[in-house]
């Protein structure tokens, strides 16, 4: 008997509840029923609350930090082996801790090749991500990594602005590659800012590289964390002549005053997923739903189609 006979059953973590829900709309499956037992010391413990025997499973959640997140994916999936799930896919729409995926110093860990190390260990069978920290993430794995871009959600939008004198920028040389990947797509030029940094988190100093006068400037990166870089790099283009700012960033992380900096900055528009809950309300902040995307990929995966047509970049 073909082990696709039988319909895919998803699944969510706590996290990403509201996502996963449109998710299995899209998908055309009810979300399966789980329940989370706390105890008073915080410790939890999840419960699959109808049979997985023999099935393909979808457990859908972010690892984004604090540790809670991800420790709950890792007790999904254990708890998926141990009912004797056939395949167990984690869909992680944001891949948490990859900001470690090398030792930029002595005596650091390398937490992204830990995570996934983690996650194979406790029985996930195939991941699918989307706009990894940094593409070669996918190697620390042994299980198979659909590793999808969000570039299919954005590029259609960015079209439908119709801007004039359209510029493609990063906010960092690492972001280059995506940049120019954008620019090639939307047949624009690219500006590239250099910043240094005198620490995590905070930037010493700033620097442009390229013309924006006269521009509409798009700024492209893979997450906005503090949104430091972002709004630095909007007031610095608006400073050099740009005619506006927007920001395209996957995973709003938004964290400490975030928010407020964006509040007070020149970006015209930050535009985002739901890989992460937008955690306040903001007429900056533009949402665009990632569950279509993710739902044809795990259509397809569980029929053994192809995928490729989603990896424009």
């Amino acid at each position: 008997m073909s082990n696709i006979a039988t319909a895919a059953k998803i699944f969510s973590c706590n996290q990403s509840k509201v996502l996963a829900e449109k998710i299995a709309v899209a998908y055309g499956v009810p979300l399966g029923n789980v329940i989370t037992s706390t105890y008073s010391d915080g410790e939890f413990q999840p419960s699959y609350e109808e049979s997985i025997r023999g099935s393909r499973i979808f457990i859908i959640g972010s690892t984004n930090p604090g540790p809670e997140n991800l420790m709950e994916m890792l007790l999904m999936i254990d708890a998926a082996k141990r009912a004797s799930a056939r395949h167990i896919t984690a869909v992680l729409p944001y891949f948490g801790w990859a900001r470690q995926d090398r030792k930029d110093k002595p005596r650091v860990p390398i937490a992204a090749k830990l995570v996934a190390k983690m996650l194979e260990t406790a029985g996930a069978t195939r991941i699918i991500t989307m706009d990894l920290h940094a593409d070669q993430i996918q190697g620390f794995f042994e299980k198979p990594v659909d590793h999808l871009f969000a570039s299919t959600i954005f590029l259609p939008y960015l079209k439908g602005l119709n801007l004039d004198n359209l510029t493609i920028a990063s906010p960092d040389m690492g972001g280059s590659k995506r940049a120019y990947a954008y620019s090639k797509a939307l047949e624009s030029d690219v500006v590239i800012c250099y910043k240094q940094r005198a620490k995590a988190n905070v930037i010493s100093h700033m620097e442009l590289i390229g013309d924006v006068t006269g521009k509409n400037v798009v700024l492209v990166d893979d997450m906005v964390d503090t949104a430091g870089t972002l709004t630095k790099a909007a007031d610095l283009m608006m400073e050099r002549g740009a005619l506006s700012v927007r920001a395209i960033c996957t995973h709003p992380i938004l964290s400490g005053n975030a928010y407020q900096k964006i509040e007070d900055s020149k970006l015209e528009e930050l535009i985002v997923t739901d890989s992460i809950p937008v955690k306040q309300e903001s007429n900056k902040i533009r949402v665009l739903s990632c569950a279509d995307l993710f739902a044809e990929v795990m259509q397809n995966v569980h029929h053994n189609k192809s995928i490729s047509s989603k990896f424009l970049m």
